[in-house]
């Protein structure tokens, strides 16, 4: 027991280990959707695709919303879930309530956002990217990761 938890009358609890594999996913998924965006700012050439047909799906009418690049939005959303699970980290946000619920919808709102990016990608464009797979399979992991939130948002305070 460390002299500041014991001044404090207890033990330090350990830091939730979910938040940190969250923090390890979102922050490979931040890397892949900031080569996506640099290649959609047409800063890194043509896209380097060794499996798939990246180049049919990121210049489908499906990789934007309006003027906004799909990678930018997976790119805040990474940024997001990071943050938020370095902040769940810290000693005195552990039990957070609110980091524990912002964590747990952001995940499942990625997961779905992907689910639906994923459906286009196979019946609809029928070419796949292989970033945007690894992006979909980051987001569901982190989903899973989140997981245990559930349980703090029903115990403890924030």
């Amino acid at each position: 027991m460390s002299d500041e938890a014991h001044h404090m009358g207890g033990t330090a609890a350990a830091p939730p280990m979910n938040r940190m594999v969250v923090a390890v996913l979102a922050m490979g998924g931040f890397f892949v959707a900031l080569y996506l965006f640099a290649h959609n700012l047409g800063l890194t050439g043509p896209i380097v695709c060794g499996v798939g047909d990246c180049g049919t799906v990121q210049a489908s009418q499906y990789a934007k919303i309006g003027p906004i690049p799909v990678s930018l939005i997976g790119l805040l959303g990474y940024m997001v879930l990071l943050l938020l699970s370095f902040i769940g980290l810290q000693p005195n946000r552990r039990g957070s309530k609110l980091i524990g619920g912002l964590l747990l919808l952001g995940s499942l709102g990625g997961s779905l956002f992907s689910a639906y990016l994923t459906y286009l990608e196979a019946f609809v464009i029928e070419a796949w990217c292989q970033y945007c797979v690894i992006s979909a399979i980051l987001i569901t992991l982190i989903f899973l990761a989140s997981i245990p939130e559930a349980m703090r948002l029903r115990q403890g305070s924030s």
